[in-house]
Parts: C-alpha cells; sequence; structure tokens
C-alpha cells in the first residue's frame, strides 16, 4: 500500500509543479515575443505554443505584460534571500556584489537576452518593466542597506546607494547585451568599482 504523501510534500510537489510551468510559458512566450513582436503576439497563441488552455495561462499571468515582470520577481527575490544569508560584519557594498555574483551566475543567460531583446523592440512595455525594477529589484537593495547601516529604507543613504548598485547592474545588462560575455562577471565589475570608490556609511553624508 502506498503511503499517503504528507501534506508539506504535497505542498511542494505542488509548488513545484507551478514553478515549471510558469518557466515554461515564459520560455514559450518570450520565444514568441521575439520571434513575432510583443504585440502582434496574443495569449491564445502563447497558450496553443504552450499545450494548455487560455484559462489555464491566466491562472499564471493575470495579463501578457505580466510574462515581462517574471525575470524581476524572480530575481528581486533571489537577490533577497542571497542577501539575507550575507555575513552581517560584512561591508554592505561587497555583501551586494557578492549577492548579485550569486544570483546572476544561476540564471538561464538565454532567457535573459529574449527578455532584454523583447524590452528593446517594444517601447510600450519600457516603463512598466523599468517601474517593476525600481519597485522590486531596487527597493530590495534599499531595504538591505537600511538595515545594515540602522537606518530607514527609504533614507538618502540606502536610496541614494541602492539607485547606484542598480544603475551599475543596468549598464552591465546594456553591455552584455550589445557585446557579449559573462553577465555576471560584468555586474561584478561594476558593484566592484562602486565598493572600492565609496566609503559608504551615514557620516559620509555630513557636512
Amino acid at each position: 500500500m502506498t503511503a499517503a504523501v504528507s501534506p508539506s510534500l504535497a505542498a511542494q510537489l505542488r509548488a513545484r509543479r507551478t514553478e515549471m510551468m510558469v518557466a515554461e510559458v515564459e520560455a514559450v512566450a518570450l520565444r514568441l515575443f521575439e520571434e513575432r513582436g510583443f504585440d502582434a503576439v496574443t495569449v491564445e497563441d502563447v497558450a496553443t505554443e504552450a499545450g494548455i488552455s487560455v484559462r489555464t495561462f491566466y491562472r499564471y499571468f493575470p495579463t501578457k505584460e505580466a510574462v515581462l515582470q517574471l525575470k524581476t520577481d524572480q530575481r528581486s527575490q533571489a537577490l533577497r534571500q542571497a542577501l539575507a544569508a550575507r555575513p552581517t560584519d560584512e561591508a554592505p557594498l561587497r555583501s551586494l556584489r557578492l549577492a548579485f555574483e550569486h544570483v546572476v551566475s544561476a540564471e538561464d543567460m538565454e532567457l535573459r537576452r529574449r527578455w532584454i531583446s523583447v524590452i528593446v523592440e517594444t517601447p510600450s512595455v519600457l516603463n512598466g518593466v523599468i517601474g517593476g525594477i525600481q519597485l522590486k529589484t531596487q527597493r530590495v537593495l534599499a531595504e538591505f542597506l537600511g538595515a545594515r547601516f540602522e537606518l530607514p529604507s527609504d533614507a538618502l543613504l540606502p536610496t541614494m546607494l541602492a539607485a547606484a548598485a542598480q544603475g551599475v547592474v543596468q549598464a552591465a545588462h546594456t553591455r552584455w547585451f550589445v557585446h557579449g560575455g559573462n553577465l555576471s562577471a560584468l555586474i561584478s565589475g561594476g558593484l566592484r568599482v562602486l565598493e572600492r570608490g565609496i566609503g559608504a556609511g551615514p557620516a559620509d553624508l555630513e557636512d
């Protein structure tokens, strides 16, 4: 007789199936967006290509545009976990750099390239994606820095440093997309410049 699956294990299996389905639909959608153009692809097209119903698509993504927010959501969550695992006595900007190295090195670079390609070719979604990055990823950085400096996350220092770090990351993505190379190394190199160039601390903002 087969043993009953424990509720916690059953929940883990459901979560894993959901994760796999979301990843599959995202991969199909990004391929179609790149091949045909974002505006020319419908939810029905994505669902058919993925072998699911339109209803199933909407179970995982509320809109077609939401597919383009998934990369930001995933990186934000992964960064939050990676930053939480860094030693509390480590220099904050070093923690940011090493957390980004860990997270980005584990990402699918082909999907990342497709994601950037679709955004670059679709001005109508650009503001939404950039806004998502600022509201999610940049907020994670500001919250981490605020906690390290014992300041509110919306104080000047964590806000400015988070924006500077995110600017470095975006510049690295642009260079990688145009010239190729190792995205994780490019981000790490850029953040290393920021780390060495700024002796960051609350006293640095005093006159």
